[in-house]
């Protein structure tokens, strides 16, 4: 096989690779999860069992169970737009001094970034005053 052949079955393999490791990354994370709370709901199981057998009352079901995956918590916010602001500053800083014309690309990151620092003080704000009604 020549130089050119090679480089085209490897140029045909990297998107097939990429495309069925990502998919196959994708369903690791779904069936480790299941897996995880198929295992976590048995201990319960088993707990309730011998709670029972032994007459004791029953523990409550652990909040662990009935909450969504891990990763759909929100983030805090506040850590988010700082991280964000200061990207899209970067990056319109370092544009702007290589390169005048391409600067404004850094004002998506910074709008991102202040729109979470928008939402942070709106909820801080909504916090203390439903403190300090009692709400």
């Amino acid at each position: 096989m020549d130089g050119d052949t090679i480089h085209g079955v490897l140029a045909l393999c990297i998107p097939i690779v990429a495309i069925v490791m990502g998919i196959g990354i994708g369903m690791l994370s779904v069936w480790l999860d299941y897996k995880k709370k198929k295992e976590l709901f048995e201990l319960h199981h088993r707990e309730r069992m011998a709670a029972i057998e032994k007459g004791i009352e029953l523990p409550p079901l652990p909040a662990e169970l009935l909450a969504g995956p891990s990763r759909t918590k929100c983030r805090d916010p506040l850590k988010t737009g700082l991280v964000w602001t200061l990207i899209g500053a970067a990056v319109c800083v370092a544009w702007f001094l290589e390169d005048r014309d391409n600067w404004a690309w850094g004002l998506i990151p910074t709008a991102i970034g202040l729109a979470n620092l928008i939402y942070w003080a709106m909820t801080r704000q909504a916090k203390t005053e439903s403190m300090t009604t009692g709400l």
